[in-house]
């Protein structure tokens, strides 16, 4: 299996379906993202992983957090760039060179793409890139291994001990928090959900 940190396919339908995909929701907080948001300081410098569309940065910009959106696909980028009046850099998982820059990341729905085998190599990233006591959200489909979905994208499917594992692999963390939970998405599949919350 490739240590690659992305998978070709799954950023060309992204690409693909920039538009459409972009359009399924509007700007507004979830009950994650508004729990993230509420234990972060005013201002605070949140890195956003996988913004896809560009509504959770709405959400926090809106909010008054000082964010740098960013997406490994140019489609969605250039999408979100236009909801968003601002730059959004085009930046793979394994592009992520920053230390210690930032209060929190926020990485919902798109770790979830990640290769198995380079997972652990992409928190160290995030890991690296938060000051210390930074929070960290992410959040992925559950299962029992690596797969694709009807649409051809590839998904790490990970149980919640493989995934902990993984974790565990990337760095010392203060606190590793599991909630599981169900929900739907682009294909229109309910599956059970593992949300991760990790402080440096």
């Amino acid at each position: 299996m490739t240590t690659d940190a992305h998978d070709p396919a799954t950023l060309a339908f992204y690409d693909a379906e920039a538009v459409p995909y972009a359009a399924r929701r509007a700007a507004e907080g979830t009950w994650a993202l508004d729990g993230f948001l509420t234990r972060l300081g005013l201002g605070a410098r949140i890195l956003e992983l996988g913004c896809g569309g560009g509504q959770d940065a709405a959400v926090m910009v809106a909010a008054g957090f000082d964010v740098t959106p960013t997406d490994g696909s140019p489609g969605l980028a250039e999408v979100a760039e236009r909801r968003l009046g601002r730059p959004v850099r085009v930046m793979r998982f394994d592009e992520l060179d920053d230390v210690a820059a930032y209060d929190a990341v926020w990485a919902n729905a798109c770790l979830l793409h990640v290769p198995e085998d380079a997972l652990s190599d992409v928190l160290r990233r995030v890991h690296t890139a938060l000051v210390p006591g930074g929070l960290f959200q992410a959040s992925f489909k559950a299962g029992s291994g690596g797969g694709r979905d009807s649409l051809g994208r590839y998904y790490n499917f990970p149980s919640a001990a493989s995934l902990e594992a993984a974790y565990r692999a990337a760095g010392p963390w203060t606190v590793l928090e599991f909630t599981a939970s169900s929900g739907g998405g682009y294909d229109g599949v309910q599956r059970d959900w593992l949300l991760v919350s990790a402080s440096k």
